[in-house]
């Protein structure tokens, strides 16, 4: 089993220069898929953190629960950012779960983030969001 508080740690502080550190926690083929990307290879992986760093301001985890399997955990988290995109603009929270599964040196081979795209981030989109919020009226009981 990995070190699960270091990981924890790792995310909690990640900056941009800490990309080049995900080969410390994740395998060399780890797979990863979120509600927009599903990738394979620690080069991928830090390609979509490495973008994260330039398209919001201030990206901050914190990690509010933790469940933990023989050869997983689930985590789960909310992600603070600024962001001139959506609307209202400055702090924004999304919360979400991380399944993490573990390989034999205990890196982690297998991350699967869950999270509601529509409510925790096309809701707060100028234009669309108007539309989705609607949408939600119509068929909500």
């Amino acid at each position: 089993m990995p070190n699960l508080d270091a990981l924890v740690a790792f995310y909690e502080n990640l900056g941009a220069a800490d990309v080049e550190r995900f080969g410390a926690f994740y395998a060399e083929d780890a797979y990863f898929k979120d509600p927009f990307n599903e990738v394979r290879g620690l080069a991928a992986i830090r390609r979509i953190f490495a973008h994260m760093f330039r398209q919001v301001d201030a990206p901050r985890f914190r990690v509010e629960e933790r469940i933990v399997a023989d050869n997983g955990a689930v985590l789960v988290w909310t992600f603070h950012f600024r962001s001139r995109r959506l609307a209202g603009g400055g702090d924004q929270t999304m919360r979400g779960v991380s399944h993490l599964r573990f390989d034999a040196a205990g890196k982690v081979a297998h991350h699967r983030d869950y999270w509601d795209a529509a409510e925790e981030l096309y809701m707060k989109l100028p234009a669309i969001g108007c539309l989705m919020r609607g949408l939600r009226r119509l068929i909500a009981t």
